[in-house]
């Protein structure tokens, strides 16, 4: 391609086991929106370490306007005018915004010249950033501004962004799109992943889809539907999820007047949390990131206690007893950091597995570990769940995401829990996985168990909740039946513009 900035011909990486990427070739056009695509395990992550310097190729080049590409380390990238957005943020929560991006600058300016720098890019981008606010008071969707005013204070050509709209309303996602819009037009290049798929048609002028390693196809995402993109990144047609239409039982999950206090400095206080569930349904909850979605997960699970009265297991006060205690009673719950809370990094998935399922699954007699039937519980969650691994005995971190995710969600769905309490269950999942937990949690309600969601994905909490609620700065709106709802109105209710007087149901 004449206008080509980037040009990637037979990338190889392997590592023990695996080969991450297999003689992977594509180009990525001058001011263009390319998308990268693939299941779990497809290999996305590793070849954009390479294109950034992070992991260096055993095969395979690149060329970077015309000139041989091959950074040694990320700091060579951005000198080039590659950089990055992250799915995970790495800002100082302590620092201000100013003082988080000099971080990430090679020779940042003066103070004073930096602060007017970060006015400018934001407000030209569309992108409003004050300066001088401490990271620690912002919400998700400013922290993700913060990192992308870093990147494009390097003036970069090309623009890396990992699951960019996880964290975002749907008005800040608009807000996202006119910001890479705008960029495109002046010249620079994006490559963009995500698992949302309706948002790569309505963004990316091509898409390049990766399947075990290798590129299986590239396509112009607005020509092709999302199913179809989903089955070129699978390799297979899959079900989508189905609900069974069944009247729902009685209240097995009661919570009246939860208020507890933040946590730690830049926590969510909750705020008289009142909402129950019945046998058979599925509450979703959605809200921005950092609006107590942990907190409340922390509460319910008994990570935190608080007075027993305000949580109820049927007819049980729970409030004040811890995980344990509630784990052996039926309530089960799945976080939304799954490295280090759902899962210990490097222990491995059989040790995992006995970590939570102890007691339910009976792994454990007399104070010993039974090693045979922990090894059998953690197959049986990787057999179920599709998980990608060389076996039981791999360790947590060496997962993708996305298959620790089917891990950690199987490993509690398994132990059939009365009620489930779980952060995101499809984060950072491909769309066949994705579809795959869903339906597994329409089941588990299906066989009398009560859910509750949170979510960040509006789409996944319209498809599996029979209600609906939106958490804002640790408050809850009225609950509300799914039916009838709109993606629009859910977004102001997010962002806690519409109804959020408590909802005592």
């Amino acid at each position: 391609m004449a206008d080509a900035l980037l040009t990637i011909e037979g990338l190889t990486k392997a590592y023990p086991g695996v080969v991450a990427n297999s003689d992977v070739s594509f180009t990525i056009g001058q001011g263009e929106i390319h998308a990268l695509l693939g299941e779990n395990g497809a290999g996305k992550s590793t070849l954009v370490k390479m294109i950034y310097g992070l992991v260096k190729p055993d095969k395979g080049t690149m060329t970077l306007n015309g000139t041989p590409y091959a950074p040694a380390e990320p700091r060579v990238a951005r000198s080039l005018g590659v950089a990055m957005v992250f799915q995970h943020f790495s800002l100082f929560e302590a620092l201000t915004v100013a003082e988080n991006i000099a971080l990430g600058m090679e020779n940042p300016p003066k103070p004073r010249d930096l602060a007017r720098q970060i006015r400018e890019v934001s407000e030209t981008y569309g992108l409003p950033l004050d300066p001088d606010r401490v990271v620690g008071t912002l919400s998700a969707g400013e922290r993700q501004r913060v990192e992308i005013i870093r990147c494009l204070l390097q003036n970069p050509r090309l623009l890396i962004m990992d699951e960019p709209t996880s964290v975002l309303t749907p008005q800040e996602v608009d807000i996202l799109f006119e910001t890479l819009k705008k960029l495109r037009s002046e010249g620079t290049s994006i490559l963009y992943i995500s698992h949302k798929l309706e948002e790569i048609r309505a963004l990316c002028d091509t898409a390049t889809i990766l399947r075990l390693g290798k590129k299986v196809a590239t396509c112009t995402p607005a020509d092709t539907t999302a199913r179809e993109l989903a089955e070129m990144m699978v390799g297979a047609s899959f079900a989508m999820p189905e609900a069974k239409d069944q009247p729902l039982g009685d209240v097995l999950l009661q919570v009246s007047g939860l208020s507890m206090p933040s946590p730690g400095a830049f926590g969510t206080p909750l705020r008289d949390i009142t909402f129950e569930v019945r046998a058979g349904e599925v509450l979703g909850l959605g809200g921005v990131a950092g609006n107590g979605q942990d907190e409340l997960l922390m509460a319910l699970s008994g990570e935190r206690t608080t007075k027993a009265q305000c949580i109820w297991l049927k007819d049980k006060p729970v409030g004040n007893l811890g995980p344990a205690a509630r784990r052996a009673m039926g309530i089960l719950s799945g976080p939304e950091e799954r490295l280090g809370h759902a899962a210990a990094p490097n222990m491995s998935l059989t040790e995992n597995a006995v970590l939570t399922a102890a007691h339910r699954e009976g792994l454990v007699s007399n104070g010993f570990i039974n090693w045979g039937r922990s090894r059998d519980f953690a197959q049986k969650v990787i057999s179920q769940f599709d998980v990608r691994t060389p076996g039981t005995e791999t360790a947590a971190r060496a997962l993708s995401g996305g298959n620790l995710q089917k891990f950690v969600v199987g490993r509690e769905i398994l132990q059939r829990p009365e009620v489930l309490i779980i952060n995101q269950p499809t984060w950072g999942v491909d769309a066949a996985a994705a579809a795959a937990i869903r339906q597994a949690l329409l089941d588990l309600a299906a066989q009398g168990a009560a859910i509750v969601v949170i979510s960040q994905d509006l789409d996944e909490l319209m498809e599996i909740s029979n209600r609906f609620g939106a958490l804002n700065e640790g408050r809850l709106s009225a609950i509300r039946p799914v039916e009838g709802l709109t993606i629009e109105k859910i977004g102001l209710m997010m962002g806690g513009a519409h109804d959020m007087e408590v909802a005592h149901v």
